[in-house]
């Protein structure tokens, strides 16, 4: 079976010849994104030549809830409209030449938390990781991590639970609005929010980015990756 370390390999091997290396990670909600990121930082940074590895996600950039909200979109989280792109955008091009601000996000609060906030230096190699990545970003190669959507769907539904369970002792959590359901109810919460909001956000804007990607990881339903392909140039596969 393919290994974080084959990826590693592979995206070593199509670094620039000079600079900072941005590296995006993007596929649906819950497909293991944040995990993977944190693997690569470490294949990455081991190597023999150490490369200094910094992660950075994409959520420090949706809006925050309030302007959601006033613009009728906070069902709409996670869609291509509730990023700012462009302060993203503008980032991951400071980023290779100055220290830059990347704003965090908490999934603990459901909000932009300035606490989170963290200023990088400009890296060996930065991976991004999350949605709201598109073809016009400014990055150097492209990750899409794949998954059955079903696959997908139960990973989304047991992070929910998750999060739910958390909120049933921890009164600033987000979930904790949903205390007064029980554990097959939450759950059914999770499939209708999965069925209304990130399985359309998957269909129309997530998973078209899969063509423009320059290395396909496919993941099986134990979250084990199944197979990497580099798309371009000569879609050499391992798995």
């Amino acid at each position: 079976m393919p290994t974080v370390t084959d990826l590693a390999h592979l995206l070593w091997a199509a670094r620039p010849a000079s600079g900072a290396y941005v590296i995006a990670l993007t596929g649906g909600v819950a497909s293991g994104k944040t995990t993977l990121a944190a693997s690569l930082v470490d294949a990455l940074g081991g190597r023999p030549e150490r490369p200094r590895v910094e992660r950075v996600g994409t959520d420090g950039f949706i809006y925050p809830n309030a302007v959601l909200v006033e613009r009728g979109i906070l069902d709409r989280k996670g869609f291509p409209e509730s990023f700012d792109r462009e302060a993203l955008h503008a980032a991951l091009r400071r980023v290779r030449e100055a220290p830059t601000i990347f704003p965090g996000y908490s999934h603990l609060i459901y909000d932009i938390d300035p606490a989170l906030s963290r200023t990088i230096n400009p890296p060996d190699v930065l991976i991004v990781e999350g949605l709201g990545l598109d073809g016009a970003a400014p990055v150097d190669t492209l990750v899409y991590l794949d998954a059955e959507e079903t696959d997908q769907e139960a990973w989304f539904i047991a992070r929910f639970i998750g999060f739910w369970e958390v909120g049933q002792q921890d009164p600033d959590s987000f979930y904790a609005r949903f205390r007064e359901l029980d554990a097959a109810a939450a759950a059914r919460l999770a499939a209708r929010v999965w069925t209304t909001i990130n399985r359309p956000n998957l269909r129309e804007h997530i998973a078209p980015l899969r063509e423009a990607a320059d290395i396909i990881v496919a993941k099986g339903s134990d979250h084990s990756i199944a197979k990497i392909v580099r798309e371009r140039p000569d879609g050499e596969e391992f798995g």
